[in-house]
């Protein structure tokens, strides 16, 4: 069943990069849109590389992750920084949902 839910996550993860590369593809302007996506684009393929490791827990992987952002926007006193780290953080939350939403 583990094995189950994890390629099932794996593709999930996979799809939204292909749908994600397609916005990609079709936004032709340097945008905030477009670079979520490319930061979408990363962050998957980092969960799904540490993924491949068992010896890597992902849940708690992320949510470190997300930590260490949430500790970064609390430091910047710039609003766009923090705009982006918020995007980043969006992302990771997503992310965390789909990967871990059968482990609690």
């Amino acid at each position: 069943m583990l094995i189950i839910q994890c390629i099932s996550v794996q593709q999930t993860l996979l799809k939204e990069i292909e749908e994600s590369r397609t916005w990609i593809d079709r936004e032709k302007e340097e945008t905030t849109y477009k670079r979520d996506l490319q930061k979408r684009i990363e962050l998957i393929n980092w969960v799904l590389e540490n993924m491949k490791n068992p010896d890597i827990q992902p849940c708690p992987l992320i949510e470190s992750k997300m930590n260490e952002i949430i500790d970064k926007i609390n430091q910047t006193d710039s609003i766009l920084k923090a705009d982006k780290l918020h995007s980043e953080l969006r992302i990771l939350d997503w992310i965390l949902y789909q990967v871990c939403i059968n482990e609690k």
